[in-house]
């Protein structure tokens, strides 16, 4: 027998019995938390397009470290911001540069709190691309050696683990065969394994002044129509030494994090990109949505889907209403 028999709202008539048959939960523990860093002091620039976002540079970054860290968020992730680009995205793997300097400041003022780099050159290169170009070609196997030298220097300031974001072929063994010869076997990778090629990446583009000068990115970001490449994306890293595995944009491919989930024993996480975070911003400064409600809903839906770390613009709001 069904109905009357079974009244599944039995179970939704209090607070305190919703959440003890609560199926998924959100905690502080489950974010990271992307920060953009400039040179130079005292800068603290809004975002246009990221409402509640900033360009920190290094003194006030340190600050906001340690007001994550308070919330309980267990680590952030770097983005620089150079003040010089070139043609190969060399301030990149500057031991100087301006995320290798965030690094060993945080890790000098913040200790407890895990440092996780962005390695990728498309910040830092004149064109805008995520690997070096040669005739109008984003060469895979060149752009390696750029992408080792990075990870090493991030590894030698002081970083906690490394992110790989170009989705150049190869690149988490190149990089994990170089942490190993250089001393740093035990430096975890999180791997960008499948990123594909989206809209939503626009606002952070702005942020970080990483839009492409010529053509896209869909000569080696994904294709938003494949589910089973993603997966075999996601297989290969793993293959080659990747010790966290991410989807990314995440709620328009909760399918994927979902596939992934069940294909992989590994640590999942998802990236909240920064359009999904803007379009909640502008729909709740609108008055069209509720914008508490809307962002725990959306950082419910990545974890109930399958993700056990998400990165997201939201992580210091929602950890607040999470204590």
């Amino acid at each position: 027998m069904a109905f009357p028999i079974h009244r599944l709202r039995r179970l939704r008539q209090h607070e305190s019995l919703r959440r003890m048959v609560r199926e998924t939960t959100l905690s502080p523990a489950d974010f990271i938390y992307p920060l953009f860093v400039v040179e130079g002091t005292a800068r603290r620039e809004e975002i246009a397009s990221m409402p509640g976002q900033y360009r920190l540079s290094v003194d006030l970054l340190i600050k906001e470290a340690g007001d994550i860290l308070a919330l309980g968020i267990p680590a952030i992730m770097l983005f620089g911001i150079p003040d010089h680009k070139d043609e190969r995205g060399s301030s990149g793997w500057d031991p100087n540069g301006i995320v290798q300097r965030a690094i060993r400041a945080v890790k000098q003022q913040v200790p407890e709190l895990l440092v996780i780099t962005d390695v990728c050159i498309d910040e830092y290169t004149s064109h805008g691309h995520c690997g070096i170009v040669k005739n109008g070609k984003i060469l895979n196997d060149e752009t390696l050696e750029c992408l080792m030298v990075m990870a090493r220097t991030h590894a030698e300031a002081g970083a906690d683990m490394v992110a790989p974001s170009d989705m150049m072929d190869g690149r988490v063994a190149a990089i994990r065969s170089e942490l190993d010869r250089s001393g740093f076997s035990d430096l975890p990778i999180l791997a960008y394994a499948a990123k594909f090629s989206s809209c939503f990446y626009a606002p952070f583009r702005d942020a970080a002044f990483s839009s492409p000068q010529f053509g896209d990115r869909q000569s080696y970001q994904m294709d938003p129509a494949n589910a089973r490449e993603a997966l075999r994306e996601i297989e290969l890293d793993i293959e080659e030494g990747a010790d966290i595995v991410m989807v990314k944009p995440a709620l328009p491919y909760l399918d994927i994090i979902t596939a992934a989930r069940s294909r992989t024993l590994l640590p999942l996480a998802a990236y909240q990109v920064s359009g999904e975070y803007s379009m909640i911003k502008a729909a709740a400064q609108a008055g069209w949505l509720d914008e508490s409600r809307a962002m725990m809903e959306s950082l419910l839906a990545i974890k109930r889907a399958g993700a056990d770390l998400i990165l997201s613009y939201f992580s210091k709001d929602a950890a607040k209403l999470l204590h």
